[in-house]
């Protein structure tokens, strides 16, 4: 270390000398008119001059130690977990009397319903054979009023009973009253099957069937 500032100093010495004699010709070159360039260039080389200090040589560092393979680390398994159930509550035993009795009382039976009122029977439709437009075929009858019997002027009255169709013909007639005129009797059996009409009897549930039916067929002239 003490080599090192010597040395160090003999170059400070070196260097103030160099500016001194620098000064001098500065001096100089102004006295004698140098040109003003001649003294830029040489103020530049000065200026330019570094005095650069040597740095102290650093120690080495010690090298490394050599690296040693460490075994890697052993594989420790987590303990399992402990599951720590909280202590049941304590069971409280009661003692209960056991229950009293109570004796039944009887519950009398609702009284029973009154039986349903019998339906009442379904409406008949059965009805008998009734003349249909009597008028007009009685007049027919009327206007065939037996020859022999108006000539003779017999007059009679003539009561008969008719088995009618479902279609509401006469399909047969008979005398229940004579007049006392045999033409006359036969004239009006013949005369209700041609011209006499009747609604046919029905049944009880309105369908159309066979019947019958009196009357008297009255022959009287004008």
């Amino acid at each position: 270390m003490a080599y090192a500032d010597q040395q160090m100093s003999g170059n400070k010495i070196t260097a103030l000398v160099i500016v001194a004699l620098i000064h001098v010709f500065v001096g100089y070159a102004l006295v004698t008119g140098l040109a003003y360039s001649a003294v830029k260039q040489v103020m530049k080389k000065v200026t330019t001059v570094d005095i650069k200090e040597e740095k102290p040589k650093e120690e080495e560092p010690p090298p490394p130690p050599p690296k040693q393979d460490t075994p890697p680390p052993p594989i420790v398994a987590p303990p399992p977990p402990i599951n720590i159930a909280p202590a049941p509550p304590p069971v409280t035993t009661v003692t209960t009397p056991p229950p009293v009795p109570i004796p039944a009382v009887p519950v009398p039976a609702p009284p029973a319903a009154p039986p349903a009122p019998p339906a009442p029977p379904a409406q008949s439709k059965a009805r008998g054979a009734t003349a249909k437009n009597q008028n007009s075929w009685a007049a027919r009858i009327q206007d065939s009023y037996p020859p022999k019997a108006a000539r003779e002027e017999r007059e009679g009255r003539v009561g008969v009973r008719v088995s009618i169709g479902p279609d509401g013909k006469v399909t047969s007639c008979s005398v229940t009253s004579s007049s006392g005129s045999p033409d006359l009797d036969a004239a009006a059996c013949d005369g209700m099957t041609r011209y006499a009409r009747y609604n046919p009897a029905l049944d009880d549930a309105g369908n159309p069937i066979a019947g019958s039916a009196a009357t008297a067929i009255v022959y009287r002239l004008n």
